[in-house]
């Protein structure tokens, strides 16, 4: 707590007054460029893998970076699912998975988390992600085994992220547009889901993502 503590009066002092006139931007308002739906892995942090400002991203963050499908668990998630396509006008959805990810890890090997109901309970949003690679990936190592997951994760995930009302809505109208990413803790690189190739494909200064389609077509 020693080094918290510590930050946040180096934040009060030193960091806010410095930044001030940034900060007094957002205080009326915030216009935030896209949701950011995320895991609470604390080696993933959205501002710093997306290079963006306080303001920039409306993020969730939860255990595995899971969407529950509209109506099953009426929550936080949805709620803020709601607001940020409803109140704020987000023009971008990303659902970001990564690598060495304890939840994916865990839909593995569910002996890990069977003294844990809750998020044995909450992982089973992930379940579809879990059965395609079980079933289609057994000629694959342990570790392709894993990454496989955490990609066919996020993609079951927009599909849930698609069956929420303000989303349907926004995407028929033409008013948002859903990513698909995973960030890849040991390179530092980030993959984008590319409908037309069937895969995700490194981001980088000669591949800008584009919008998945209202329905993926996986490959």
């Amino acid at each position: 707590m020693d080094k918290l503590t510590k930050g946040v009066v180096r934040f009060e002092k030193e960091i806010y007054p410095s930044q001030k006139e940034f900060f007094d931007k957002l205080i009326t308002k915030q216009f935030p460029r896209a949701l950011f739906i995320t895991c609470s892995d604390s080696r993933v942090v959205p501002n710093l893998i997306t290079d963006s400002e306080p303001g920039d991203l409306f993020t969730i963050r939860n255990a595995g970076n899971i969407v529950p499908p509209y109506g099953d668990v009426m929550g936080g998630v949805s709620a803020t699912i709601e607001y940020s396509v409803m109140a704020l006008k987000v023009r971008n959805a990303i659902i970001c998975g990564h690598t060495r990810c304890g939840a994916m890890d865990a839909l593995l090997a569910p002996e890990s988390i069977a003294s844990m109901p809750i998020v044995k309970s909450w992982l089973n949003h992930a379940e579809g992600a879990r059965r395609i690679v079980t079933e289609t990936c057994n000629h694959l190592s342990e570790e392709e085994r894993a990454r496989a997951l955490v990609e066919e994760n996020v993609l079951v995930q927009l599909d849930n992220l698609r069956t929420h009302p303000s989303v349907a809505l926004a995407l028929a109208k033409g008013e948002i547009d859903l990513y698909g990413w995973v960030f890849d803790i040991v390179t530092g690189h980030v993959y984008s889901y590319d409908s037309d190739l069937g895969h995700f494909v490194s981001m980088s200064e000669f591949h800008i993502p584009k919008a998945a389609p209202q329905r993926l077509r996986r490959g």
